[in-house]
């Protein structure tokens, strides 16, 4: 996505129609306009050129933004510098107002004297006031610049109510003063003391002044929206200390280089994301985590931009610089959301591309009918001027980019990313969640959970026994074992004719003596093992455990039970998710047996075992026909079903594919950070809904009263000036709301409401089931084999299958083959011995 600056824009109306003109470009596939933060975001081949043309040509101004995307090129973007000019012309203008109303009213309110040559002379004070009016209209040019522009490009905005408002003012103003000149001509002090009740100069000034008041409130508090991202800037580092030559060299960071050497003192940034080479130390990666507990760092783990080193001297290779580094890619994404559209948006869009129009047509017809009803021009004008400065569009088009751009800063504060506007409207909106197993419910690596001895042995000979053998073996099990070997202070001893067994284990001798290490099938036929170890055995097995034998000589030594565990918050965030009224699914390419021992620890709705890396897509795509599917997964496997998912969402320490293809980033790895994303979006959606409901209905119940409509019930009427004041305030009102998120609690689950439109009974209900009969299936290969060739027949939705039953049990629609299932498992190696 390209991304442009706007400039000239006022209101929704404004920002409706650069995205119209932008996307009858030729070879623009998508445009995005954010009155937010000034900025257009446009995706397809057009060029450059023919995009900033058209926005020209659309009445406003254009340019590309930086092509660098890094933390300092947002500085001056992001910066403030509406709300000063804001002051000062408010400033100038509350001056001259002041003057303006002294004259106009403050004799006839307070009695307060007026200078000696305006007490007798009425066309003295009139001419007084127009001159200050016009002064203060001066001040305020830009509203008629922008308004009568708007009307010129026939595309008429915010800006356009005020000028038509403050300039009818003043205009019937001046013609009343001329009339009244005329009046004191001819001697005629009755009809010049009428006239003095119809100059609406101070009206004409205040409407503007008031409408700044109100701008300068929504531009201040719009500046607030951006404070997470200008924080974000704030800690991006501006040096950077390089080892050349073996000397320290201070730099600026933005000179260090893809493996350059760079050393990190403790209280100091870490100036570009890098490897560790030497030394270790605990590092703070709040800023980017929002997590406060410092993260131990030792030689080979990774550190990022921004990230503060607490303890330890670090000597760090360079791996990301530039718009590369994490910081700048947090950076990015948050903006990239600021530039798009949620989909609720487009509601607002729609009602912004009419409204100023409507607005000027409503105006003329209460002109028209008052004038009808016998009202004087005075009175019938006031109430046309009134409806066209109490309208509103601003509070419509910053319903629901201020509410997206708080969000997603409170998410990036707290470590969630959400990468557009969609995916922050779309996660709250979950119906299902699918979890990958390893590496987002489990720790992704094997640990050591139970260690049983045998007679004779005690748990230090057996562990210098397995430790000995596995430290010469690349079975990811063995791993959990040395681990923990080493954490044990474990000394391994040097084995000679050690040898891998394929598919059971591991032998070796040392000073005559041998020693094993396998499954029960392997040591079983070289020593005997007690019926107690076999029980024991069994009851990992079902607790998804597995048991790894040891032996020496004949006599077994003992167990070491091996698994990949759940996370500390696994079972918490899927509790959270269920309270929710969210269908918790885990995926995982295990055996039904241990995918069921998992799921039930964990406390998922429902497991889906022996799913291959390549049939996770497939999957999501079935559970998308029961509701809205979330995604959450690590691995590189997972990125065409985080792709294929209503909304991805990756786990931060996962594979970059996995980042790339998802919506949502959790930079913290914890799974209790997906509640909370759900949480943040459905805050947020409330609060769209909640400024839409304002926007809305403040200009549903304000134009009628501007209009008169209640006049003959109520006696209601609306001088303009209180017009002015209310229109002020409604924007302020909308990006007020909108800033309550920034103490929203994303992970407090004590007001978490079940959603309305989650039926457990969709996601539940199954279509009609068929159970086959299958011989020759051995293991959870077999089983995923079989799986993936039944799931490729048409009617076959899902299946499971077991090797334990020998069964594979179809969820089908439609009429079933059965020559088609026979087939398919015969073709996959199997025996089919038909229906069940």
């Amino acid at each position: 996505m390209k991304q442009y600056n706007v400039t000239g824009m006022s209101c929704a109306a404004c920002s409706a129609r650069v995205e119209k003109a932008v996307s009858s470009v030729e070879g623009v596939s998508s445009c995005s306009v954010s009155l937010l933060t000034n900025s257009m975001g446009v995706e397809g081949t057009a060029s450059d050129t023919a995009i900033i043309e058209a926005v020209k040509n659309a009445g406003y101004g254009a340019s590309l933004k930086g092509a660098k995307i890094v933390a300092k090129s947002y500085d001056d973007e992001l910066k403030d510098t509406e709300t000063p000019a804001m002051k000062r012309r408010l400033a100038a203008s509350l001056i001259f107002l002041i003057v303006l109303m002294y004259i106009s009213m403050g004799h006839m309110m307070f009695g307060a004297p007026l200078p000696a040559f305006m007490e007798e002379n009425h066309i003295m004070m009139g001419l007084a006031q127009l001159l200050l009016a016009a002064i203060v209209m001066v001040i305020n040019q830009k509203f008629f610049i922008n308004g009568f522009k708007g009307i010129i490009h026939r595309s008429p905005n915010m800006d356009t109510l005020v000028a038509l408002g403050s300039g009818a003012s003043f205009i019937y103003s001046t013609c009343v003063l001329f009339a009244m000149t005329d009046a004191q001509l001819k001697g005629n002090n009755e009809a010049l003391m009428s006239y003095m009740h119809d100059l609406y100069f101070e009206s004409a000034a205040m409407i503007l002044t008031l409408i700044t008041v109100g701008k300068m409130l929504e531009a201040r508090s719009k500046g607030k929206t951006t404070n997470a991202l200008k924080s974000l800037m704030k800690l991006s580092p501006e040096t950077a200390v390089l080892i050349r030559n073996g000397v320290e060299e201070k730099v600026p960071v933005e000179q260090v280089k893809k493996g350059d050497i760079f050393s990190v003192r403790p209280g100091e940034s870490i100036p570009v994301d890098g490897i560790v080479i030497e030394g270790e130390s605990a590092i703070n990666e709040a800023a980017l985590t929002g997590e406060s507990i410092p993260v131990d760092k030792k030689v080979g783990d990774s550190v990022s931009a921004a990230t503060i080193n607490q303890s330890g001297y670090l000597k760090c290779e360079a791996a990301r610089v530039g718009e590369d580094t994490t910081l700048s890619q947090i950076i990015k994404m948050v903006s990239d959301a600021a530039a798009t559209k949620a989909p609720i948006a487009k509601i607002a869009d729609k009602v912004s591309g009419v409204f100023v129009p409507v607005v000027i047509g409503i105006a003329l017809v209460t002109l028209a009918v008052w004038l009808i009803l016998g009202k004087n021009i005075g009175y019938s004008l006031s109430r046309a001027i009134s409806v066209l400065v109490i309208s509103c569009p601003c509070a419509l088009g910053l319903a629901t980019p201020v509410a997206i751009m708080v969000g997603s800063g409170v998410g990036a504060k707290n470590g969630l990313l959400f990468k557009t506007a969609i995916s922050l409207e779309e996660t709250g909106k979950a119906q299902i969640v699918a979890l990958d197993k390893t590496g987002t419910i489990t720790k992704g690596e094997p640990q050591v959970t139970d260690i049983i001895t045998a007679e004779g042995f005690d748990e230090k000979e057996l562990l210098s026994i397995a430790y000995s053998l596995e430290m010469k073996s690349e079975h990811p099990l063995s791993k959990a074992v040395i681990k923990y070997g080493n954490e044990k202070q474990i000394i391994s001893d040097e084995l000679s004719e050690f040898k891998a067994v394929a598919g059971n284990g591991l032998t070796g001798k040392l000073r005559g003596v041998t020693f094993r290490g396998g499954n029960f099938e392997y040591i079983s036929s070289e020593a005997d093992i007690d019926r107690k170890f076999q029980i024991a055995a069994r009851e990992f097995a079902k607790q998804g455990k597995t048991p790894l034998y040891f032996s020496k000589d004949d006599k077994l030594a003992g167990i070491i039970v091996v698994a990949d565990v759940i996370k500390e918050d696994s079972t918490e965030a899927i509790r959270e998710l269920r309270n929710m009224g969210i269908h918790v699914v885990m995926l995982t390419g295990d055996n039904e047996r241990t995918a069921n021992a998992i799921g039930k620890q964990a406390g998922v709705d429902e497991v889906i075992a022996g799913v291959l890396p390549d049939g996770k897509e497939s999957v999501i795509r079935k559970l998308k026909k029961k509701g809205k599917v979330v995604m959450v997964g690590d691995g590189i496997n997972d990125a065409p079903a985080l792709t294929a998912a209503d909304t991805g969402i990756a786990i931060g320490a996962g594979a970059d594919v996995a980042i790339d293809a998802a919506d949502v980033v959790l930079m913290k790895s914890s799974l209790r950070d997906v509640p909370a994303a759900v949480r943040l979006s459905r805050a947020t959606l409330r609060n769209i809904h909640q400024n839409l409901f304002w926007a809305f209905i403040y200009n549903i119940i304000g134009i009628p009263l501007a209009a008169g409509a209640y006049y003959k019930l109520f006696g209601w009427q609306m001088n303009p000036m209180f017009g002015a004041a209310a229109m002020s305030l409604s924007s302020f009102f909308v990006v007020t709301n909108a800033l309550r998120l920034n103490f929203f609690k994303l992970h407090d689950s004590s007001h978490d409401k079940k959603r309305k439109n989650t039926t457990e009974k969709n996601v539940d209900e199954t279509d009609d089931t068929v159970t086959v009969k299958i011989k020759g299936m051995m293991c959870g290969h077999c089983e995923a084999r079989v799986k993936k060739a039944l799931e490729e027949l048409p009617f076959v939705d899902e299946a499971v299958t077991s090797h334990e039953q020998g069964t594979a049990v179809l969820s089908i629609s439609g009429a079933m083959d059965e020559k088609a299932v026979k087939k398919a498992i015969t073709d996959a190696g199997y025996k089919y011995q038909g229906v069940k």
